[in-house]
Formats: structure tokens, C-alpha cells, sequence
């Protein structure tokens, strides 16, 4: 790996997995949008598998002998290729695994094929792209980042969506630390100025210990102006229709009631 300047993000990639098929068609048309979001959005939430609970998140500062000893020992631990290095300017270099779990499908530039890794690189994110095909990334794809210490998790974000040729706004997504304590699964989002790697060494390579999700970034505020115009039309659409369902089945709720009660009614006599 060459070496970098200092402040500027490092990344390489090494791909585990390939993107399927699973391509709906997002270009200008009203009904092929309406497809595209109401096959998995719903503004109802729905509960979380995970938990996301108060665990100890503290991370220690370290000197740079207990950095390089903490390479070592990581070194040490893996039974693969994967090591980390420490550079001649203290930082060090290494891999992170993230794990993509993603709901809704991505938008990639309009094309007859999935993006390959060629097309990847060719394809800059900065490129307008007015024409635009989703699809679904396939359930739980991996992928391997090599990276430096100071590579920050907004960093690392923008490097998978730029590698898929994503060119979905970042904000979308967030990176989460994934942490397996008491047959429990905590997650907690990381700040986007958070080093994944520093992460990484402080845990150890063990997977359990600690591991990383790409998600999308759902809090309880939703950017909306992450989403482009024929987005926010749709999901007023689909707001409407759920509205419109609701409505049907609280009226509907009553009205077998009001008719239990007329047949009650009927069958009493006075008195």
C-alpha cells in the first residue's frame, strides 16, 4: 500500500462477495418509483432485533508503545494475511470487515448490467446522475477495508457506496459497532469523526468481540434532505395510502360494532 499524506483517507478494497442480480427499474416514471419504495419502506417503525442498550462504549487513549504492543498482540491472534502495520508517522494501517445489512434497495447509474468492480473504480460519486437504476445488495454481503488509523467512520461509508457505485446521499447510512456480550447483540451508532480501525485494535480481531454494520441511519429524526424530489413525492404517496388504510379499518372497526348493537337491539323487547 503506498503511503499517505497525512489527513487524507486510505482506502483499498477487497471484495468477498459479488453483487446479484435483483435490478427494478428507477428512471423517470412515477409507477416504476412507487415500486421501487413501497416494496420495503413503511413510515410505521417497526421493532429492532438487536438491542441497543447501555454497555461500557469507553475506549482507553493510548501511548504509542501501547500501540505498537497492541500490534503485536493483534498480530499475533489472526490466522490470516490481514495484519496491521504501524507506519513510520505512529499511524498504522489495516483491515476492518463490514457487514452489510440493508433494508431498501440502492441507487446505482441506469446500466444493462450490475456494477463490477471495473466499473466501480471508473465511475466517480461527484458524476450527476439523473438516470437511475435499484436494486437490493445481496443479504449480509461482507466486504473487506483496507485502512488507515486516522480514516474516519464517515470515511469509510463513503468508500463502500463509492466501490458499489451508490450514489445514494451518505447521510442515508451509518456505520454501527456491533458488540456480543451474554448471548446479546448491542449495537451503537458511531460518530462520523470515530476511527473504525482504532476500533478494531482496542477490541482485537475477534468478531464477537466486536464487528461492523453498515445500516441504514434511522434515528428519530429523518433527513429529508437526504432524499431527491421524486423520493419525497413518493413517500407522500405512501403516507396518504397508509393514512387512507387506517381510516378504512378504524371505520370499519366501528361499523361492526354499530351493527352488533342494532342486532342486539332487535332481538330484546321493550321493557
Amino acid at each position: 500500500m503506498s503511503e499517505s499524506e497525512p489527513g487524507t483517507p486510505s482506502f483499498e478494497m477487497t471484495w468477498s462477495s459479488t453483487t446479484s442480480s435483483g435490478y427494478c427499474s428507477q428512471e423517470d416514471s412515477d409507477s416504476e418509483l412507487e415500486q421501487y419504495f413501497t416494496a420495503r419502506t413503511s413510515f410505521i417503525r417497526k421493532p429492532h432485533k438487536d438491542k441497543d442498550e447501555q454497555i461500557d462504549w469507553e475506549k482507553p487513549v493510548l501511548t504509542q508503545a501501547e500501540i505498537e504492543q497492541k500490534i503485536k498482540e493483534y498480530n499475533s491472534q489472526i490466522n490470516s494475511n490481514l495484519f496491521m502495520t504501524l507506519n513510520k508517522d505512529g499511524s498504522y494501517t489495516g483491515f476492518i470487515k463490514v457487514q452489510l445489512k440493508l433494508i431498501r434497495p440502492v441507487s446505482v447509474p441506469a446500466s444493462k448490467k450490475a456494477p463490477s468492480i471495473q466499473d466501480a473504480k471508473k465511475v466517480p460519486r461527484s458524476q450527476a446522475v439523473k438516470r437511475r437504476t435499484s436494486f437490493y445488495l445481496p443479504k449480509d454481503t461482507v466486504k473487506h477495508l483496507h485502512i488507515i488509523s486516522r480514516t474516519r467512520a464517515s470515511e469509510v461509508i463513503e468508500a463502500l457506496l463509492k466501490k458499489f457505485t451508490v450514489v445514494d446521499n451518505p447521510r442515508k447510512f451509518a456505520l454501527f459497532e456491533r458488540v456480543e456480550k451474554d448471548d446479546q447483540v448491542y449495537l451503537r451508532k458511531l460518530s462520523d469523526e470515530e476511527q473504525p480501525l482504532r476500533l478494531r485494535l482496542l477490541a482485537g480481531p475477534s468478531e464477537k468481540v466486536l464487528s461492523f454494520v453498515l445500516k441504514e441511519n434511522e434515528t428519530g429524526e429523518v433527513n429529508w434532505d437526504a432524499f431527491s424530489m421524486p423520493e419525497l413525492h413518493n413517500f407522500l404517496r405512501i403516507l396518504q395510502r397508509e393514512e387512507e388504510e387506517h381510516v378504512r379499518q378504524i371505520l370499519q372497526k366501528y361499523a361492526r360494532c354499530r351493527q352488533k348493537m342494532q342486532e342486539a337491539l332487535t332481538t330484546r323487547t321493550p321493557g
